[in-house]
This record gives structure tokens, C-alpha cells and sequence, in this order.
């Protein structure tokens, strides 16, 4: 059964669902686990405070993610496949305008991500992963709507 994604809880719950995916995605796998090497007992609780702070303003999260990632070798398919696990996750789970916000929320930091590595090849390569329907950035609303 779907919920309102409202608080820590459910941010536990999308987390640890999403990175229960990862982990036995064939192609995200090898990143985290082999060549990243996530302790996965301290990366989860940050996660937790990481989506905590974005989607509810929790000021939980002190880090710099993006230096770690870095130097990580991924590509846009990498990019892809996490938007694509981390949409059907909150699909899955939730329902409501927090979800659209996680889903937003997510493609901006993969985004981000992905045009600060040099992986796009294009600028709307990512938003087209995870909205299909939409044909440019401008398509897509701020509030997740498509």
C-alpha cells in the first residue's frame, strides 16, 4: 500500500528500499560495492540525513557529497539506471506531493552530478531517462509534473 511521504520513517523506508536495488543492480553494483567500497552501516544513516534535509529541511546532512562521487567511473548509463531505480522506488512506496518532490529532487542532484563529471551527452539525456514523454528541460514542471 502506497503512502504520503511525510518524515523520517518514510525516508528510512525509500532508502533502504532504493539501495536494496542497487545492490542487485548489475550494473550499479560493481560501483557502490567494488569500486566505491560503501560501508554500507555509515552510508545508510547519511543517506537518511541527506534525503531527510532536502525534503524536509531537517539540517541533519553536513557533508560534500559530490568530491566522493567524482572520481567514481560512471557514465550517463550509470546516471540512467540510478534515476530509474530511485523513480520506481518512490513509486513503488509512496504517493503525493512529496513523492513528485523526491523524484524531482533526485533528477536535479543527478543532474548536478553528471554535468559537473562530463558524462551527459546531451542536456536533457537525464530528464529524458526519467521522463520519457518530456522533449526538452522546459517540459518538465518544478513540481515533478510532467
Amino acid at each position: 500500500m502506497k503512502t504520503e511521504l511525510t518524515g523520517r520513517p518514510e525516508v528510512v523506508r525509500l532508502v533502504d528500499t532504493f539501495y536494496d536495488k542497487v545492490n542487485r543492480d548489475a550494473l550499479l553494483a560493481p560501483i557502490f560495492n567494488e569500486v566505491a567500497q560503501v560501508e554500507w552501516d555509515h552510508h545508510l544513516p547519511v543517506m537518511y540525513q541527506f534525503w531527510e534535509s532536502v525534503l524536509f529541511g531537517a539540517g541533519t546532512f553536513q557533508g560534500r557529497p559530490f568530491p566522493k562521487h567524482a572520481v567514481l567511473p560512471v557514465e550517463q548509463p550509470h546516471f540512467e539506471r540510478w534515476l530509474t531505480l530511485f523513480r520506481a522506488t518512490v513509486d513503488e512506496l509512496f504517493e503525493g506531493p512529496k513523492a513528485e518532490e523526491a523524484k524531482l529532487r533526485a533528477l536535479c542532484v543527478a543532474d548536478t552530478f553528471a554535468m559537473r563529471m562530463g558524462v551527459l551527452r546531451d542536456a536533457d539525456g537525464l530528464r529524458r531517462a526519467v521522463y520519457p514523454s518530456a522533449q526538452t528541460v522546459g517540459a518538465i514542471r518544478h513540481d515533478g509534473g510532467q
